[in-house]
């Protein structure tokens, strides 16, 4: 048997490093047009704009999964009673195209379900809006409400169009830079030095055991500038919500799962892995379907997942998916009427580490202040 085991190892290593030494020359080739690219704003072949209203802008240097959603929320909730608040998107994977203004009609559809995902929540707090051009976007945002005083740019590490006064960029603690390599070898979308353009780093998805060896070795590792501030934050999720309103939900908290229960986690995001784990820790009777990041089910997929559904084996049967994905199912129409008393979202909230006198909001607000 540990023969076979090792020869299965063999053979996987070796498919790695086909498919490595297949994807390195493309690798590097999209290297080369980002480094055209920065070169160009450097400079200043193409423009960088820098208005007079604070932008704080909330990015990643990987491709997906590092939370900045939860992020974006933990800054909205923290700073809209001290600023009027914008917040502005692209609107990944939208249907619609140029800038849209946020309104209680709007589906995820018509904004992206991120945007959406915030809009519900704190649409009466903030102004959101979507924009490819985030230079327009910002202009349109001001000209229709000129009492904002800060702007949050979701997603705007790499567009270098708009300057902002605050650059934030999200790394995975379980996808460090230093540990991956550009597309489509690995999941950067720049090289790891491009840390050193911003102004804040926030280690996400941290264990709650981090240790300081393991603080000191991240920092090491990361080699920022001393100008340059470093957090660490973690995922914490909530207690699961229905994703249809229903008057006298079964599952209120995870801790009600009995062993004769069975739960399908349904999700349509980058990284289900940490969701998968933590509703292990409740139950192992737990079947996984996963679709791509942003994906818009569709009828067949519904067909699909209620088959496997079906054919789970428990007393009582619930779905749990995550927020981003409630937000699509339940403007879905075609998610069946007769199951919306059994699927249920977990919300995810974002918690810092606090390390040696650091907090993170404080430190965020002396810098568009410009209190330094």
């Amino acid at each position: 048997m540990a023969s076979i085991d090792l020869t299965k190892i063999l053979n996987k290593d070796r498919r790695k490093s086909v498919v490595d030494a297949l994807l390195t020359p493309f690798s590097w080739g999209y290297g080369a047009g980002v480094w055209l690219r920065n070169t160009a704003f450097n400079m200043g072949v193409l423009p960088e704009e820098e208005f007079d209203v604070p932008v704080v802008s909330v990015g990643n240097i990987t491709v997906g999964g590092t939370g900045k959603t939860p992020h974006v929320e933990y800054i909205i909730e923290a700073l809209y009673r001290r600023y009027h608040v914008a917040v502005l998107s692209r609107g990944y994977k939208r249907k619609t195209k140029g800038f849209i203004l946020a309104s209680n009609t709007m589906t995820p559809r018509d904004i992206g379900d991120e945007p959406y995902q915030i809009y519900r929540k704190y649409g009466g707090l903030v102004t959101l809006a979507v924009c490819e051009r985030r230079r327009k976007g910002i202009r349109e945002l001001l000209r229709i409400d000129p009492d904002i005083n800060l702007i949050l740019l979701d997603d705007g590490f790499q567009h270098r169009y708009v300057k902002p006064k605050v650059n934030i960029v999200l790394v995975d603690y379980n996808r460090l830079p230093y540990e991956d390599h550009l597309l489509p070898l690995g999941s950067l979308r720049e090289p790891a030095e491009r840390l050193l353009r911003c102004d804040m780093v926030v280690v996400t998805k941290c264990p709650s055991d981090l240790t300081a060896m393991d603080i000191r070795m991240l920092k090491k590792n990361l080699d920022l500038f001393p100008s340059q501030q470093l957090f660490f934050s973690n995922i914490r999720y909530a207690d699961p919500v229905p994703v249809f309103p229903i008057q006298s939900p079964q599952l209120t908290s995870l801790q009600w799962l009995r062993d004769d229960d069975a739960v399908l986690c349904l999700t349509g995001i980058a990284t289900p892995k940490p969701l998968v784990r933590y509703l292990r820790q409740f139950s192992t009777n737990i079947k996984v379907m996963h679709f791509d990041d942003h994906h818009f089910f569709t009828r067949r997929d519904f067909s699909d997942i209620f088959k496997v559904f079906k054919g789970m084996e428990g007393k009582r049967k619930f779905i749990i998916t995550t927020e981003k994905d409630a937000v699509r199912i339940m403007n879905n129409p075609y998610f069946p009427p007769t199951k919306r008393n059994c699927i249920y979202y977990i919300p995810m909230r974002v918690g810092f580490l606090e390390m040696e006198g650091s907090n993170f909001i404080e430190d965020l607000v002396k810098k568009i202040d410009g209190i330094e």
